[in-house]
């Protein structure tokens, strides 16, 4: 007889109204116009919670032009004068490819799962359109989504419940004598209509290791950052894994490092998940709340972490196999060690930005410190980037977006608490222009440009 010892979240569905709260208009007047030939920039900023850079206080932004945005002598003060985007905790935000939209799932709370979507109008300015829907019945109030690669037509979250199974060898009342199976894993995937704001497909899977690592207590734990492939036809999901001691069914932190892993399921219909390996990479694959993994150039490159040999930058192929024969370590490119990517954005032309911390980082207020590399992904170079200012208390754990408009990179830049600015990267040449002044408040910090 089996019998399971559920861990799982429990979905509520929650549909409200979100009332929007804007505050008075910045110092910068903001001229529509103003992106006729250019694109928005929005600027997004975690205010405190209980503690310096938890950015649990909410979630503000701002938008100015792409002209505005390179231009030092332009302050912004987003904490003061800005669009507060409905959600208990830090928003998880995405924006359309031209700027113009901004979509936001709420996280958490009494409003978390609620989609809705706004229209960037410059500055405060953020109108809402379309109708919002809840997928708090599909994926929990906490949804983990990203906006796919599909010309701003879809978004997908997703969620796994964990169970382990255990055999009680015929003895149910004594506990003691249960025997650890493996763990069932469910994983929960649904995509949204960001056009229509209607649910598209919702499917529920088993996720499987092989039995090998199931017995040595393997399971995947969480994931994240769902990505399109090129043909379109199957979707690729990060993944997190834990382990228990098969002998107790306790969490065993000590375990040996498996292989990056990505679930591979089939798309639109989100059905057949299997399970890659990378041969490359170790460690996970699921990202925090930037972006993990990009489409180019007919394959997808993924960021991976906690990699005891530093992060790569691993390839998946057409073939919907990774390619081990692409072997891009961070640490190897920038002459460091410990290498983690927090976040990172390719350009148009295959060089990107990466946010890192390495061993040399310092610990901060709220946090290792972070830095910022351009990478080139076919040459597979890397070199950081030392234009931009660093401190200690430069955090960018909770970094979670860059705009790629042609071959330049948008970027935030301030330590927790201070005054900082835009910067924008010019990946052909390297070239870093200063931009923006972006106004702080005491604990708070930028998580990004959109």
């Amino acid at each position: 007889m089996k019998l399971s010892y559920l861990n799982y979240k429990t979905l509520a569905g929650i549909l409200l109204t979100i009332g929007l709260n804007t505050a008075c208009t910045d110092d910068n007047e903001i001229d529509p116009e103003q992106v006729e030939d250019g694109r928005w920039i929005t600027v997004a900023a975690a205010r405190m919670g209980d503690n310096p850079g938890d950015g649990n206080g909410g979630t503000l932004i701002y938008s100015l032009s792409s002209e505005d945005a390179k231009d030092p002598t332009f302050s912004i003060a987003p904490f003061d004068n800005g669009f507060i985007v409905p959600s208990n905790r830090t928003a998880r935000l995405q924006s359309s490819e031209d700027g113009n939209t901004i979509f936001n799932i709420s996280y958490a709370g009494d409003t978390g799962g609620n989609y809705s979507k706004y229209t960037v109008e410059g500055g405060q300015d953020f109108v809402k359109t379309g109708t919002e829907i809840s997928i708090a019945p599909y994926v929990g109030s906490a949804p983990r989504w990203i906006k796919l690669f599909d010309g701003d037509q879809t978004g997908s979250a997703v969620y796994v419940s964990a169970e382990a199974q255990f055999d009680d060898n015929g003895t149910p009342d004594d506990a003691s004598d249960d025997v650890y199976l493996r763990h069932e894993a469910t994983m929960g995937v649904v995509t949204l209509d960001l056009v229509n704001s209607s649910i598209n497909e919702f499917q529920e899977s088993s996720l499987k290791l092989t039995d090998e690592e199931e017995a040595q207590g393997y399971y995947i734990s969480r994931i994240d950052m769902p990505t399109l492939n090129t043909a379109g036809d199957k979707l690729y999901i990060g993944a997190r894994l834990s382990k228990v001691d098969p002998a107790t069914g306790e969490s065993d932190r000590n375990g040996e490092i498996l292989g990056s892993k990505t679930i591979v399921l089939d798309y639109p219909s989100l059905l057949n998940p299997t399970v890659i390996t990378s041969a490359v990479g170790h460690g996970n694959t699921n990202g925090y709340r930037s972006i993990n993994s990009f489409e180019y150039n007919g394959s997808v490159y993924q960021a991976n972490q906690g990699d005891p040999n530093g992060s790569h930058i691993l390839k998946i192929d057409a073939n919907n196999q990774y390619d081990d024969s692409y072997v891009f370590s961070l640490d190897d490119a920038l002459g460091t060690q410990e290498s983690y990517i927090l976040a990172w954005r390719p350009a148009s032309n295959g060089k990107a930005v990466v946010a890192y911390r390495d061993a040399t980082s310092a610990e901060g207020v709220a946090g290792a410190q972070g830095f910022f590399a351009l990478v080139d992904l076919e040459a597979k170079t890397a070199q950081k980037i030392t234009d931009i200012p660093y401190e200690a208390d430069f955090y960018l754990f909770q970094y979670q977006g860059f705009v790629a408009n042609g071959s330049e990179i948008y970027l935030t830049q301030a330590p927790v608490g201070k005054n900082g600015n835009i910067y924008v990267v010019d990946t052909e040449t390297g070239e870093v222009t200063k931009g923006a002044e972006l106004v702080n408040v005491e604990g708070s910090h930028f998580i990004g440009a959109f």
